[in-house]
């Protein structure tokens, strides 16, 4: 498309201005590119910069990772076996509560019936909760192993039920937890899991 332009001036400088059709003023001089005079120039765009000070300046503001996540965990013995007996009961509850705490996690209560557990704890910041039951049991079926050899044949289930736990409904599972020599299977839906674990997410 041509532009009709037109010769506006000529400066004593050797510079010659020209209107185009559009009214936008231009200057020219031999061997310079054409630079433009009243018509608004686009800003530079503004690009983000990143330094290692600001990197450091963020993690400084957060010395320390916080983490309080309670969960309470399920699982029986292997075809739900009774092999939690009075006698053994405490020492593997009390074995449970130390697996969890030499992993980082801060036991709240260890309970259950001969023929499965219950475990309130955290969740350890730097283990998930696939490897905190992984470990809890493996562990344990080693110990309980050592104790005598009527226990060769331990072990336990290979599924779990695991369930976050609101810290409003903590009293509430704790509770229940305690009361499992009492209360047995009576509070079971299908599959073994307790009713109130699924309402202690509420």
């Amino acid at each position: 498309m041509n532009v009709n332009m037109r010769v506006a001036d000529k400066s004593a400088e050797g510079l010659l201005y020209v209107l185009s059709a559009k009214g936008a003023r231009f200057n020219v001089s031999l061997g310079q590119a054409p630079q433009i005079h009243g018509t608004q120039r686009k800003a530079p765009a503004l690009k983000a910069r990143f330094t290692s000070e600001s990197f450091h300046s963020i993690i400084d503001a957060m010395p320390q990772s916080l983490s309080k996540v309670i969960v309470h965990i399920i699982f029986s013995t292997k075809d739900r076996e009774p092999w939690l007996g009075l006698d053994l009961r405490p020492r593997m509850h009390a074995y449970l509560a130390t697996v969890c705490r030499d992993l980082g996690a801060e036991v709240v209560r260890v309970g259950g019936v001969a023929d499965h557990v219950h475990i309130v704890t955290t969740l350890p910041r730097t283990v998930s909760q696939a490897q905190l039951i992984e470990q809890i049991k493996k562990v344990s079926s080693k110990w309980i192993k050592t104790l005598d050899a009527r226990y060769r044949d331990f072990f336990w289930q290979r599924g779990y039920g695991a369930f976050s736990v609101s810290p409003s409904q903590l009293d509430t599972v704790v509770q229940y937890v305690e009361a499992q020599p009492r209360a047995l299977s009576h509070s079971h839906v299908s599959g073994g899991i307790p009713r109130v674990a699924t309402q202690a997410r509420r």
